[in-house]
């Protein structure tokens, strides 16, 4: 193997149905000279037999004299029975293969009656030609997923062992031929802004193919917009030295030519050289806006005025981008005549339009980072090229726009702070913003406020809805509803919508209910009491199982509610449930955010609290409902946790739920349920900490750690943790506080800030001493222990991990002790004692692999590989840990899969398969790593060992510049190794 990283899939005849048509022939050539008939492999003979069927496939159908073949077989000097031996493998061939495909020509011989597609270089040829023209045709995406289908079909070294003159020439040719294509789909990478991905591949090609120029030029691009400048430049000088010792050339022009632009910081080359296309899954100009109501009314002079505002930034004279920026009292209408206008304009924004609620009303508004995650999504940015800080995303979001037509439209925004980061920043784009509060200092923003309705709008909007035959009998009627609902837009659409779906009342009959005091028509008039009183309306309209259900629901946080869960805050069936959600949809009450979850707009969950507090009987009701949600994210989070980990005790020291969860058919479901439902879990957890509720919200965060583990909520899971020690501590909870200690010591020590983590975790283990948690009292000393042994103290980290042991045996958790037996594996290994390490890590394994786990499997083989390469056992070592990055991916745990990749790169750089170990290195960079910016560090260091060791000596100490930087920062002991590779006189 070349160490070019391989695409995955590769070419396999298609089998065919016993009744029907008889199996075709198809035939291999990428890769060893194969033949199948169906699914069923040929035999192909001997390997000049097999140098005979591939010089004839690759001719094409065209006749190949004797003479011929036999230089493609011997050359100059072929054997004295040169001509009986072609003879012989022709015949041969011939009874293999189905009856005329090789035919006897003049003497000669060649392949005919091959249907479409049955030579896998021909598929390969079609697939480049197609992907050729859809490029041209500016389908970036399209002609990516061609290319990656022609590159899986090759399969190892084409005409692979196959002897001959021929064979050589054409196999040069064919390798030749897939760099080509390779170069041609890391071009469209770069172009689509894939560049964290492509660096892997690059690494490892360029450490293949030392001399081509353009893969070094396309690697220092990528690197160079991955930000990693410093690198980018010292691959010019590690080429340019290279030629000159090989070759005694300079680079090329083009090479110098990028080298230059780098170090000026050319702004040109921050950006795709096209526009970005889209993944697969994601459309190629987003098109977000929600859809416009079909019964809009009036504010013809707010439409007129912010269209051409948003027009004007489409213009060719336009210099700013267009900014908008409503603002009003909530229910005034700022959505609705927002997404009106955006409609409105559509034709002057043809590269698509962005939408988002910023929930800025709620008490957890949408962070700016969250937003620009998903918008670089929707405009077809890879997930591995979308950089972790707001800075980075933002910078990327307005490259990504640059030169493009879009409109973004900013709904419910908090303030100009939360705004600023998602504007797209170049002429061309317009932002429309709706908020509460006035953007007076949103720079260069035209500011529009929205004020009520005026009468005739009020009326106009009135009579679409209920229908002009019953207005017009009662048109006083009607204007006295619409005074009543305020002339606020919402109000009158949810009063309208009452009576239009009741036949049976007259306007009259609506306007005499909002003249009830319960309806206080000053309460309509001003600020948020006119929002409050017309959701006090429809509200007064509903039955009581519903008014029941708006009540309890809204006091549940998060973005949106499941069906399940909503079920059991109402202690009703979901069949119930939903038949009342729905109703309560009917009503505009409530959202159905998805099919299944429900919502409230911000300001209606405000309301629907209050009403609640007022109306809700008996009052404890209100915290009966809220425990019981605690209790069925509780019970179904601990099926997640006991599904990924069978024979965990964990779930036997859990307080009791006194509701049900849900059960699960299998362990995707489970781990889709957990990610689903992060935001709402996590904000049920902060809602539950206080003293009655407290242990059982420690619990559920405990077991939704796998959050934290995918990297996908690390943060928002951390913050929670902080506040569950925190109430732990003032309530005096010794349980609960050393159960959140420990959590949040696993979230510190996964992001490398081993210092906070081992405070924590300490912390814990010394209130455990009276407190007495068997849960508490295993898992802490395992996490010391493991902490330990990042920070390189190794006899402390076997002193904890005994302790572990012992304390996991005693609690007859086999998973926990298995845990603590791999961590002490690696302590073991890593103070020299190979032997016993390699014992006690296949003694993890296989108590993982009894109990059936999955994720803790892959831990036990992780721990296995590192101490098996530690012990030189490499080969071993491999096979663990691609088996356990194998079920990282699976399960969904993103950083585990990185930190493998680290390990793998270990493996192979100690196996001096330096080319393997780099492109390893970069892929645990570009995913992610348990351990945070150290084990970025720490990758970054065995980079740059394994590039030194390909002679690309430049590059390997921008790495390790950059290492030396990070463990400077943490105060890490890696310190002095990596300074001693930068400074090795010094360090002598």
């Amino acid at each position: 193997m070349d160490g070019v990283p391989r695409v995955p899939e590769q070419w396999v005849p298609e089998p065919q149905h016993a009744e029907g048509p008889a199996p075709a022939l198809r035939f291999g050539v990428l890769g060893p000279v194969r033949a199948w008939r169906g699914a069923e492999s040929l035999p192909t003979g001997s390997p000049q037999q097999r140098a005979l069927l591939a010089a004839l496939l690759l001719r094409e159908g065209r006749t190949a004299t004797a003479s011929e073949l036999i230089d493609a077989l011997w050359g100059e000097d072929p054997p004295s029975q040169a001509l009986a031996a072609v003879r012989t493998y022709a015949s041969r061939l011939r009874k293999v293969l189905d009856p005329g495909v090789l035919a006897s020509e003049s003497g000669g011989y060649a392949i005919r009656s091959l249907g479409d597609g049955a030579l896998d270089l021909a598929l390969a040829q079609e697939l480049a030609a197609d992907a050729e023209k859809a490029r041209n045709a500016g389908d970036l995406c399209h002609a990516r997923a061609l290319l990656n289908k022609a590159l899986s079909l090759w399969d190892g070294e084409p005409l692979a062992s196959v002897p001959g003159p021929y064979a050589e020439t054409q196999r040069t040719r064919l390798e030749e031929w897939r760099l080509q294509l390779l170069e041609s789909r890391l071009d469209m990478d770069l172009e689509q802004g894939c560049h964290a991905e492509a660096v892997s591949e690059l690494t490892a090609l360029t450490a293949a193919h030392p001399l081509q120029e353009r893969l070094r030029e396309l690697l220092m691009l990528a690197l160079y917009r991955s930000g990693r400048q410093a690198e980018a430049l010292a691959v010019y000088a590690d080429t340019r030295r290279l030629l000159a010792e090989e070759l005694g050339v300079d680079p090329r022009a083009g090479l110098r030519d990028l080298q230059q632009r780098i170090l000026q910081a050319d702004p040109a080359l921050a950006e795709p050289s096209a526009p970005a296309a889209e993944p697969a899954a994601a459309p190629v100009r987003p098109a977000q806006l929600p859809a416009t109501v079909t019964d809009f009314t009036g504010r013809a002079s707010f439409v007129s005025e912010l269209s051409d505002v948003l027009a004007s930034a489409s213009t060719a004279e336009g210099s700013v981008m267009a900014v908008s920026a409503l603002a009003g009292i909530g229910g005034v209408g700022k959505t609705t005549l927002a997404v009106h206008v955006a409609h409105q304009t559509r034709a002057a924004f043809p590269d698509g339009q962005l939408y988002v609620d910023l929930q800025g009303a709620g008490a957890r508004a949408a962070e700016p980072e969250t937003v620009l995650g998903a918008f670089l999504r929707a405009l077809g940015t890879a997930d591995s090229a979308i950089p972790d800080t707001l800075e980075e995303r933002a910078g990327l979001y307005r490259s990504v726009l640059d030169g493009r037509r879009v409109l973004v439209l900013l709904d419910n925004a908090r303030d100009a702070a939360q705004v600023r980061p998602l504007l797209p920043g170049t002429e061309g784009c317009a932002a429309l913003v709706t908020s509460r509060v006035r953007m007076v200092d949103l720079a260069g923003a035209h500011l529009v406020d929205l004020d009520v309705m005026s009468p005739e709008e009020a009326l106009q909007l009135f009579t679409k809805i209920v229908g002009a035959e019953r207005v017009a009998s009662e048109r006083e009627a009607a204007l006295d509803v619409v005074a009543a609902c305020g002339f606020l837009p919402l109000a009158i659409r949810i009063a309208a919508s009452r009576l239009a779906a009741r036949r049976t009342w007259t306007v009259s009959v609506l306007a005499a209910k909002l003249a009830d005091e319960r309806r206080r028509l000053d309460e309509l008039q001003a600020g948020d009491l006119a929002v409050k009183a017309t959701f006090e309306l429809g509200y007064g309209q509903l039955e009581p199982a519903q008014a029941r259900a708006f009540r309890l629901l809204g006091l549940a946080d998060g973005p949106d509610i499941s069906l399940a869960a909503a079920a059991s805050v109402l202690d009703l069936p979901v069949e119930d449930t939903e038949e009342l959600l729905e109703s309560l949809v009917d009503t505009s009450l409530v959202e159905s955010a998805a099919p299944g979850r429900y919502r409230y707009h911000d300001l209606v969950r405000l309301y629907a609290r209050a009403c609640a507090e007022r109306d809700e009987q008996p009052p404890g009701e209100r915290d009966a409902a809220m425990s019981r949600l605690l209790d069925f994210y509780l019970a179904t989070a601990a099926r997640v946790y006991a599904i990924e980990r069978p024979g965990d005790r964990t779930v036997a020291h859990l307080e009791k739920s006194r509701y049900e969860g849900r059960d699960f058919t299998d362990a995707s479901e489970a781990l889709d349920w957990l990610h689903t439902e992060a935001e709402p879990l996590l904000a049920c957890v902060q809602q539950s900490l206080g003293a009655p509720t407290l242990r059982r919200a420690v619990d559920l965060l405990l077991t939704a750690i796998d959050l934290a583990e995918s990297g996908a909520g690390s943060r928002r899971y951390e913050t929670t943790a902080m506040a569950a020690r925190d109430a732990g501590a003032r309530l005096g909870d010794a349980h609960a506080e050393t159960r959140a200690r420990i959590t949040l010591a696993q979230v510190l020590s996964q992001a490398g800030r081993f210092e906070e983590a081992e405070r924590e975790a300490k912390r814990a283990d010394q209130i455990n001493e009276s407190a007495g948690d068997p849960w508490t009292s295993s898992t802490a000393p395992n996490q010391l222990g493991i902490i330990a042994n990042c920070t390189v103290r190794f006899a402390d980290a076997e002193v904890y991990l005994l302790r572990a042991i012992d304390a996991f045996q005693a609690d007859r958790n086999k998973p926990g002790e298995a845990s603590a037996v791999c961590n002490l594996s690696r302590v073991l290994a890593s103070m020299g004692r190979s032997s016993h390490a390699v014992e006690l890590a296949q003694r993890g394994v296989e108590i993982y692999d009894e109990l059936g786990l999955s994720v803790r499997l892959a831990n036990a083989r992780y721990a296995s590989g590192i101490v098996l390469t530690q012990a030189g056992r490499l080969t071993e070592a491999l096979e663990q840990l691609h088996e356990a990055v194998r079920i990282f991916a699976e399960s969904r745990q993103r950083l585990w899969e990185g930190t493998t990749h680290f390990r793998i790169a270990q493996a192979h750089l100690a196996a001096r398969r330096p080319a393997q170990a780099a492109q390893h290195a970069e892929q645990a960079l570009a995913t992610g790593c348990i351990g945070g910016e150290w084990m970025r560090a720490n990758a970054l260091t065995l980079l740059g060992k394994s590039l030194a060791t390909l002679g690309q000596s430049d590059r390997a100490r921008a790495c390790w510049s950059d290492a030396l930087t990070i463990f400077e920062e943490l105060g890490s002991p890696e310190t002095n190794e990596v300074r001693g590779l930068l400074f090795p006189l010094a360090a002598a």
